[in-house]
């Protein structure tokens, strides 16, 4: 059996099938998704009724993102700033205009079900984004930091100390392993994941030029989808 992490999709329901494809999904396969699937790309409907059909097919978890938080509150009728338009939601309100209540209905229990965080049996931890706390994540106090943090991938980058140092940041030795997405690597130049001190992030920039990435996190192999702006060739996706 193979655990498999997928990064963020971003409303990209073409580049994901492309990618499990690749990735030859075997029905022992345990899939854990790190969260973002909504907004971004014109296909957030159709990606949640994807997801919702392919937890019943296979052993899936599905994690919280910062994108799938404000989607749920855009279904439940919560007002939306600009902001979140400018950020890939206008794409989403585009989408759901012709999108029928029952359908709504669907997504927006799947969004509400969506776990913030998974520990294996390995001290392996995963989730969107990361957490503040130093005594790590059962002391955190706002739970939107697993699905917005961006201070613990930023520490990951920054710390040159070895493990055994004394002054090495405990936030990074909690955990046997972080998986998480949220921060695209493309930021530093690569549509590849990246991994530092103990970090390894996949989010690998779907929702602008880059790619979706699913990952092997026993053997560090990766599968990816083309760039994800030549599916969507008429469209801009979070490229404004």
């Amino acid at each position: 059996m193979r655990t498999l992490i997928v990064g963020d999709i971003h409303g990209a329901l073409l580049a994901l099938e492309q990618v499990l494809q690749r990735a030859m999904i075997q029905d022992d396969d345990f899939l854990i998704f790190l969260g973002d699937y909504a907004d971004g790309w014109s296909q957030t409907p159709e990606l949640l009724d994807f997801l919702i059909e392919y937890k019943e097919k296979h052993h899936c978890l599905f994690l919280r993102g910062n994108h799938d938080a404000l989607c749920l509150d855009f279904l439940l009728g919560k007002p939306m700033d600009s902001m979140w338009r400018l950020h890939g939601g206008k794409a989403t309100e585009k989408a759901y205009e012709t999108v029928s209540s029952q359908r709504k209905e669907k997504h927006i229990a799947f969004l509400s079900d969506l776990q913030n965080y998974y520990i294996d049996s390995k001290n392996r931890l995963f989730l969107h984004a990361g957490f503040t706390n130093l005594r790590g994540i059962a002391y955190e106090h706002f739970q939107e930091m697993f699905y917005w943090d961006r201070t613990l991938w930023e520490l990951a980058q920054s710390v040159t100390l070895p493990p055994s140092s004394p002054q090495y940041p405990h936030r990074l030795s909690i955990y046997t392993h972080i998986y998480i997405g949220h921060t695209p690597t493309t930021r530093l130049g690569t549509d590849k994941p990246l991994t530092f001190n103990g970090v390894t992030n996949v989010d690998t920039g779907a929702a602008f030029k880059g790619r979706i990435t699913i990952m092997d996190i026993d053997t560090g192999s990766y599968w990816q989808s083309d760039p994800v702006y030549t599916l969507y060739p008429e469209e801009k996706g979070r490229n404004v």
